[in-house]
């Protein structure tokens, strides 16, 4: 089985969807963390580095965003200067959820990375900004055997105050949106507000759920941890802690904080996807089974399932019905690289070159990490000088 986890714009530990409860609501933290069982972090989490900036990045907006020729409004300066590669040259990467000066300095990052490095440009630049969540359907990946759900978040770009009794609203006629992916027209006009507090947790959140992947678990419980504090109804950070549990072994502190969420989302699945897992580690397999018939009614076929037939067709040497089902996943993750990866690697034991190229081609090119670049670029090279030497 596996664990699902959440991610905002690069990682988010174990499926779930955005679920975001009144402040009113809140659980009772005493009962749900669990300090004991974990060694203390090793480094103090601090969370008023995240929207901090670096004294390169004051000099760029003095220096470089105000040199621009012809260029009198700072705010179009700055949003021009997101999208051109011969000025900020910013790359998309979901290795990790980076801060404001960590992006900056790497000129790469997730989007809610991106989100925040821009937020604390702006504000800079005195503008205001608006933070948003887009509703559309979780993209889904995996590391290891973790398996995550990444929603997305933008930034609109507002005017300058010009004192502090003009408050944050944005005007929308003559706002711009900074968005580092796209997004369908109907997604934008349903986007929904989010509070500042809501993306420091989704944040920390990620962090999390990157620290537990590398295996830094004591970590990524405090992190865990300072997310649910930094916003109480942000219901993914229980579900990451719950995972957090589950791979330290602590099954009933795992099924508490599941349970919590629950309450607030009885249909979550990826919520009581984590708990029918919980139940059948705690040996309670009528209970599991319960939750996985709920789970049936919801989701009959949860995300990576034809992948993991497929996983399993190739370890048989069966490539054929391999093949099928890694289709059958792109139908419905038409742009995820690993799907298209291993249809590149059946299509190539099938003998079908051509098809084997355009595949990992097309993981190449929707590949989220410089390291899966590298092997998929590395990879094609192999299918290519194969076919050439084929051809011959």
């Amino acid at each position: 089985m596996k664990p699902w986890a959440m991610l905002w714009c690069a990682l988010a530990l174990l499926v779930s969807g955005c679920v975001t409860q009144s402040p009113a609501q809140r659980a009772p933290m005493s009962e749900l963390f669990h300090d004991q069982l974990f060694k203390t972090p090793a480094a103090p989490i601090d969370t008023t580095t995240i929207f901090a900036l670096n004294d390169r990045m004051r000099d760029y907006l003095k220096h470089d965003l105000g040199r621009r020729p012809g260029e009198q409004d700072a705010r179009r300066a700055l949003f021009d200067a997101l999208y051109r590669r011969d000025q900020l040259k910013l790359e998309y990467d979901s290795a990790m959820t980076r801060n404001a000066a960590e992006t900056f300095e790497a000129r790469a990052g997730n989007c809610l990375s991106l989100v925040i490095m821009t937020a604390a440009l702006a504000r800079e630049l005195n503008f205001t900004v608006q933070f948003q969540q887009i509703q559309m359907e979780e993209s889904w990946s995996r590391a290891g055997n973790l398996y995550f759900a990444s929603n997305h978040v933008n930034l609109v770009l507002g005017k300058k105050r010009t004192s502090y009794l003009d408050g944050y609203q944005i005007d929308n006629a003559n706002a711009l949106t900074v968005d580092f992916i796209p997004i369908p027209p109907k997604a934008r006009e349903s986007a929904r507000l989010l509070e500042e507090p809501t993306i420091v947790a989704m944040y920390l959140n990620n962090r999390a759920a990157e620290l537990l992947s590398a295996g830094s678990i004591d970590d990524a419980y405090w992190a865990a941890r300072r997310s649910i504090e930094a916003d109480p109804s942000f219901l993914n950070g229980y579900n990451t802690l719950a995972v957090i549990y589950q791979n330290h072994g602590d099954m009933a502190q795992a099924e508490q904080a599941l349970r919590y969420a629950l309450r607030q989302a009885p249909d979550n699945t990826i919520f009581l996807s984590n708990l029918a897992q919980t139940l059948e580690t705690q040996q309670r397999p009528a209970e599991a089974a319960t939750v996985r018939a709920r789970l049936a009614q919801l989701e009959p076929y949860p995300p990576f399932h034809f992948f993991q037939l497929g996983l399993e067709a190739v370890k048989l040497g069966d490539y054929v019905r391999a093949r099928r089902m890694f289709e059958r996943e792109l139908e419905r993750a038409p742009d995820y690289h690993e799907f298209h990866y291993w249809l590149a690697v059946t299509q190539y034991q099938l003998g079908n070159l051509r098809e084997a190229d355009k595949h990992m081609r097309q993981a190449l090119e929707n590949s989220t990490t410089r390291g899966h670049h590298d092997l998929y670029a590395a990879k094609l090279d192999r299918i290519r000088a194969y076919e050439a030497k084929v051809l011959k």
